[in-house]
Order: structure tokens, then C-alpha cells, then sequence
């Protein structure tokens, strides 16, 4: 039998093979081609692009970066009328220097002074030092005064009357009966002629209707929680208040007289012993005693709110 030579026909086959196997490879590579060339042109331009962004941004980001100021933040409370009013003032000149002020109530409470104590705010604006005194002591604290900002002047007000000569005789006025401000009215009793205190009380800033020593006119004093005088000042030929109160109250009775700018009684800012030379805190200070705040109070309470007789 003759045999077949089968090498030419494996040859073929081989050969034919090939030519599909190579004709499928060209089928399917051009999509691999796309996507791998897609994705290297877009990584190219994107290095591209950054390149050329960073060479156009380095300047401006360079410049940015020394303008920026570094910042901080001093928390505080401070009573609505008229303390956080005048932080508010302030807060755009401090926010200039890199200091925010940041007020996190506008009424202070029994709780304030030992929030300033324990850290939990940096300040507080609400009271005079002979109270912050009396409070250290009671408390066992040490907050001091970085600061005298302004005097609410205690004041005797009037519906009946328009000046002090007109007060009649046995006239009736209500005072407050806390420690320290019915001191002051009785000190501005004292100082516009209708008693006269005992020596005392010069330096224990505190008195009561016992430490009357006489009665230069004939006047009947009731004593009051402050904050019930102005809501029964009708039953009263005069009455003598806090100017804060007045101010928030915004009543429109006669002021008849009230204490100056010497008064001891000048509401501060305190702080912990150790943030007194705290540096925002002196900045602080500063800009509420600046001779421009001392303008803004002296014009928007008109007399009702007076700057600190400085020391």
C-alpha cells in the first residue's frame, strides 16, 4: 500500500492555524491598545497638567501662606446690656490682630465665675472687684481683675419728680437690699444731702439702714430685692436702681443723681490668676479701654454707662 506523505497536510493545518489564531489577536488587541493608550495619554496630560499647575500656583500659594494669620480664640460671658455690646465693638479690631472673641452667653449666672475658674471659659464681664472679692473668699478661688472697663452708675430715678429740689419731705424711695449695692444708695443718699453714714462704711463698702447715723431729711427708705424696684416704682416717690437694669427695663423716668466715674464699683474683666498676661487677654483689655471704646460707651449710653476712671 502506498503511503500517504500526511507532513504537507499537518503543515497546513498548522499553518492555517496560525492565520486565524493571528486574525483573532488582531480582533481583540486594538480594544486593549485603546484603553492602555487612553489611559496613559490621560495620565501624561494629567502630569502635564499638574506640572503646569504647580509651575502657575506656587507663587499665589506662597503668597496666600504669608498672608494667612494664625488665629486665636478666647471664650467668654459677658451680661447682654451693656457688656456683650461693648465686646462687640471691640471683637472686629481684636479679629484684625488674630484674637476671636467668642461670647458663648450673654447672661451670666452663680455658675459664671467658677466656669472661669476650671478653664471652661477664658473670662467673664459682668461684675465689680469688691463682689469678685467677696466671691473668692466665700469660694475658695483666686480669679483677679485684668481689668476696669466701666461704671454702671447706681442712680436715683424718678416719675414724680424731675430734680432732687423737688423731692418733698418723708418722701418714700425703694433701694436695693443686697450687700454691696444698697451701700451705694445709700452712699449716693449720703452725698446728695438726705443722710449721713457712719464712718465705717467708708471702708467696708458695705451698709444697711442700721449704719444710718442721721437722717439730714426726713425720708423713709424700703428696702427691695433689685429686681422688684422697677416693677413697683409707682409706689414710690423715687427710686434708686442699677443702671444696667434701667437700660434693659428702657424706662424713661427722671434721673435725678447717681454715682461718677470714681466709683469703686467698676465692672472688670476676670480672669484666672495665671491668663492675666495672657496675650489676648492684654489685647483684650486694650481695645475695651481705648480711648475709642471710652467714646463709643460715653456716646451710646449718654451717661447711663460710663467709661472707668482709669488707674
Amino acid at each position: 500500500m502506498k503511503k500517504l506523505n500526511l507532513l504537507p497536510l499537518f503543515a497546513t493545518v498548522i499553518l492555517s492555524t496560525g492565520i486565524l489564531a493571528g486574525c483573532g489577536a488582531k480582533a481583540d488587541n486594538p480594544v486593549q491598545e485603546t484603553k492602555a493608550a487612553v489611559t496613559e495619554s490621560t495620565a501624561d496630560a494629567g502630569s502635564e497638567g499638574n506640572a503646569d499647575s504647580a509651575e502657575g500656583t506656587d507663587g499665589e500659594t506662597d503668597s496666600a501662606a504669608a498672608e494667612e494669620k494664625e488665629t486665636v480664640t478666647i471664650k467668654g460671658i459677658a451680661d447682654l446690656v451693656p457688656h456683650s455690646e461693648i465686646i462687640e465693638y471691640v471683637t472686629p479690631k481684636l479679629a484684625e490682630q488674630g484674637i476671636i472673641v467668642e461670647l458663648v452667653a450673654t447672661s451670666a449666672d452663680a455658675t459664671t465665675n467658677e466656669k472661669t475658674a476650671k478653664g471652661e471659659i477664658d473670662f467673664n464681664y459682668f461684675q465689680h472687684y469688691p463682689y469678685l472679692e467677696e466671691w473668692n473668699t466665700t469660694n475658695g478661688f483666686d480669679l483677679v481683675n485684668a481689668g476696669d472697663i466701666h461704671v454702671e452708675p447706681i442712680t436715683a430715678y424718678s416719675d414724680k419728680y424731675t430734680s432732687t429740689e423737688e423731692i418733698p419731705d418723708n418722701a418714700v424711695v425703694a433701694i436695693p437690699n443686697d450687700g454691696t449695692n444698697e451701700y451705694r444708695a445709700l452712699r449716693i443718699l449720703e452725698q446728695n444731702g438726705f443722710i449721713k453714714l457712719n464712718e465705717d462704711t467708708a471702708t467696708t463698702l458695705s451698709a444697711s439702714l442700721t449704719d444710718i447715723e442721721e437722717y439730714v431729711r426726713p425720708l423713709e427708705i424700703v428696702e427691695l430685692d433689685s429686681a422688684q424696684i422697677i416693677p413697683t416704682r409707682a409706689d414710690y416717690d423715687f427710686f434708686i436702681t442699677n443702671t444696667n437694669k434701667a437700660l434693659e427695663a428702657k424706662i424713661t423716668s427722671a434721673k435725678l443723681f447717681s454715682e461718677g466715674s470714681d466709683s469703686p464699683y467698676a465692672n472688670i474683666i476676670a480672669v484666672k490668676a495665671e491668663d492675666k498676661d495672657n496675650p489676648a487677654i492684654v489685647a483684650l483689655v486694650k481695645e475695651l479701654q481705648s480711648e475709642d471704646t471710652r467714646k463709643f460707651i460715653e456716646e451710646k449710653y449718654e451717661g447711663a454707662v460710663i467709661p472707668a476712671n482709669l488707674k
